[in-house]
């Protein structure tokens, strides 16, 4: 069996080995059965967890609810040798269940390699929208550089988009600034995204933090040459794209796969193609030749 075909495979398998454990819990069918409890002194923290951030208002909150109901959510982790285990899945819950006493929790116990322990950790965190965009773009960096991952792999993998993967990944190209930024949350994914195109990102990204721009005045921003005078970049703000258009630029990204901008003029107008990679334009190339 090809290393391809057994990754698409493992793909659509990893849901299973985490288990259903997202899902809201059903008084008639239990989601997820735990393998066993086990001391939680016994259990550690993974180090290439992709979730750098965990805000203590979010731990007490979680804990709390742990004192209340117990921990409904078993922890998904694998053995580490002399009894122990590393976290795979819910170091958040397990840091909670700390905090809430517990001295015993529930586990699912799964032998896996680094690779597999990786994409299950960056599933689960995606899937529930734990990880801030510059976590998530770790993680999948770590998946290329270590596991020879495509953008394409980790697309199946993940469940993602072949272009969600490609953007997440160029965020990681903006200043440790403006990352800072995005980390915090001052900045949203899709002002980050435009900030990667644009010739000065910490200024812009300064900018929006400091006017609220939305994403759109941002992207238009991000068009102006630097030293454009002052009533150019007011007027490139002002210009804000109808929800038709937004509509169709979306629906043209999503079925390419790429970054799409209509603009309309008096007469006429243009659709503009973005790409990434050489990759990604040779794509483009063999889909207009074959259509």
């Amino acid at each position: 069996m090809s290393e391809d075909l057994s990754r698409k495979r493992l793909g659509r398998g990893l849901a299973a080995l985490i288990g259903e454990m997202d899902k809201p819990a059903d008084p008639q069918r239990e989601m997820a059965q735990p393998d066993r409890k086990v001391p939680i002194e016994f259990l550690s923290p993974n180090p290439r967890n992709p979730r750098r951030r965990f805000p203590e208002a979010e731990l007490s909150d979680l804990a709390q609810s742990i004192r209340e109901h117990g921990l409904v959510q078993p922890i998904v982790v694998r053995p580490s040798g002399s009894g122990r285990f590393e976290i795979i899945a819910g170091e958040r819950r397990w840091r909670a269940a700390q905090q809430a006493g517990l001295t015993r929790v529930p586990v699912i116990v799964r032998e896996v390699d680094d690779r597999v322990a990786l994409e299950l950790a960056i599933i689960e965190n995606v899937q529930r929208s734990d990880l801030n965009p510059l976590e998530e773009a770790g993680g999948y960096q770590s998946l290329i550089e270590e596991h020879q991952y495509t953008q394409a792999d980790l697309a199946q993998v993940i469940g993602k988009s072949r272009s969600h993967v490609a953007n997440t990944l160029r965020l990681l190209r903006l200043p440790d600034e403006v990352r800072q930024m995005l980390a915090d949350g001052a900045l949203s994914a899709g002002h980050a995204r435009t900030l990667v195109t644009a010739e000065n990102p910490r200024a812009l990204a300064e900018r929006i933090v400091n006017e609220g721009l939305s994403v759109r005045q941002a992207e238009a921003l991000a068009q102006v040459p630097v030293g454009a005078a002052p009533e150019t970049k007011s007027r490139a703000v002002s210009r804000e794209k109808d929800a038709d258009t937004v509509a169709l630029e979306k629906l043209l990204s999503d079925k390419m796969g790429l970054g799409v901008s209509i603009r309309h003029r008096e007469k006429g107008g243009e659709v503009r193609i973005s790409y990434a990679t050489l990759e990604q334009l040779d794509d483009l190339c063999r889909r207009l030749q074959a259509g």
